[in-house]
């Protein structure tokens, strides 16, 4: 069960990473520019962030297995229209489409893994989810390169609508975690009524807000790099998603240390050290980026750190955030999966910005969405 709830949670980087490698020969095929492009990226996100607030509370209602089925069956639908999109503007409504049904998989693997644990169990599962997360950015460039080789950019889409058919035929199989007795209603009204007492409890809305600061730098990263590597620095493709696979395999592994050391340490000093070397990875890479055309390592080593340290503080600060949040778990967790979203489809367009000097501009971003992390968790969640 862990393993396909792990799978549903890894929605959102999917759908996201495995056109990266792909985004050339959409500008080419659609005759559209790069900004155009980056906004089927900012339209996937947008819908990820939208899809997880309409999911969230209506699984409080209706509990989590038929909104979930309804997501997939929609999410494949969509796959298939993407790729028959006839122009750029029609990829970005689409891909606005396919969020709001992929958002499905991300909030209710959470919510789901919250109806059954709780407290230190609940961030050693969360962790052991991340094995799950982390290997979608590994997997999911190298096989769009890879289905470049044999098709065209709308293949890339045929997959995803392949995966998303194999997670629904396991889905279907999943068992209900939401009795009746702990449903609740989901009318506009109460979602408000629910998102005011999240709002009033410091400790969600610090660790909430700790985690959308540092979500929306983990994407920006991701929008950036294939702008610093390919563009920049003129490497391949397939150099592009080796160093995007040494990452993700950073954050894997680090998410495992993660859960090893919620047994022996507070959570919560998990987390802050965790931030602390996100930053720091951060403040490297832009003070590499500032000294002009630096050596790529310099510029990829901080960004290791980075990435790595994301993989101990998402899990372990989304434990701390839900811990009590057990009677509106599904309205938890799409604050919580929502706010990274919304953020992340603000800032990726700014990604390709200043041409030579993207790492600039990504380094800044990176640094001050960090930095702007650690007064959530030091004062904003302080009781």
């Amino acid at each position: 069960m862990l393993a396909v709830l792990g799978a549903l949670s890894s929605f959102g980087p999917l759908s996201m990473d495995m056109y990266l490698p792909s985004t050339p020969t959409i500008a080419a095929s659609l005759h559209a520019s790069q900004p155009l492009v980056q906004l089927t990226l900012s339209g996937c996100l947008a819908g990820l962030a939208v899809g997880q607030l309409v999911a969230g509370p209506v699984s409080d209602r209706l509990g989590r297995k038929k909104p979930l089925l309804a997501g997939l069956v929609a999410f494949t639908v969509l796959s298939v229209a993407c790729a028959a999109a006839p122009d750029i503007g029609a990829l970005i409504g689409l891909r606005f489409l396919q969020g709001m049904a992929g958002a499905s998989g991300v909030v209710l693997s959470l919510a789901m893994v919250r109806d059954q644990y709780q407290g230190t169990v609940l961030a050693r599962v969360l962790g052991s989810l991340m094995l799950v997360f982390g290997l979608a950015p590994v997997l999911a460039p190298v096989i769009g390169g890879q289905v470049l080789r044999f098709t065209s950019w709308r293949g890339v889409f045929g997959v995803l609508a392949g995966v998303g058919l194999v997670l629904l035929t396991a889905a279907w199989f999943l068992p209900e975690t939401l009795p009746a007795e702990r449903r609740t209603r989901s009318r506009l009204r109460q979602l408000t009524a629910d998102s005011r007492t999240l709002v009033r409890d410091r400790q969600y809305a610090g660790y909430t807000l700790g985690i959308a600061l540092g979500n929306a730098a983990l994407i920006t990263y991701i929008s950036s790099l294939p702008f610093i590597v390919e563009d920049a620095y003129h490497k391949s493709p397939q150099l592009f998603s080796l160093f995007f696979m040494i990452n993700a395999i950073g954050l894997t592994v680090m998410a495992q240390l993660g859960a090893r050391l919620v047994r022996r340490v507070p959570v919560t000093r998990v987390v802050l050290f965790s931030q602390l070397a996100m930053a720091a990875g951060a403040a490297g890479f832009l003070a590499a980026a500032l000294t002009g055309h630096p050596p790529l390592a310099a510029l990829l080593v901080p960004l290791f750190v980075f990435v790595a340290c994301f993989g101990s503080m998402r899990p372990n600060a989304t434990a701390v955030a839900l811990a009590n949040q057990g009677a509106i778990a599904g309205t938890a967790s799409a604050w919580v999966g929502a706010l990274p979203f919304l953020l992340g489809a603000v800032l990726s367009p700014l990604a390709g910005l200043g041409g030579e000097g993207a790492a600039t501009v990504a380094g800044f971003l990176l640094a001050g969405l960090c930095a702007g992390a650690l007064p959530c968790v030091l004062l904003i969640a302080r009781k």
